[in-house]
């Protein structure tokens, strides 16, 4: 009992730390859409 009481307080941890460093307003994610929008409009400006 004590093994699946640890295993499931485990994987709760894990699932907070991965959802605040991916989530949120300065997130892995929302970095990688910030940066996609600043390539995208870097490419924009180029003149052929």
């Amino acid at each position: 009992m004590r093994a699946m009481l640890m295993s499931m307080l485990l994987i709760i941890v894990v699932v907070t730390m991965y959802m605040s460093t991916t989530g949120g307003e300065e997130g892995t994610n929302e970095r990688l859409a910030e940066s996609g929008r600043r390539m995208s409009d870097s490419i924009a400006r180029i003149s052929p």
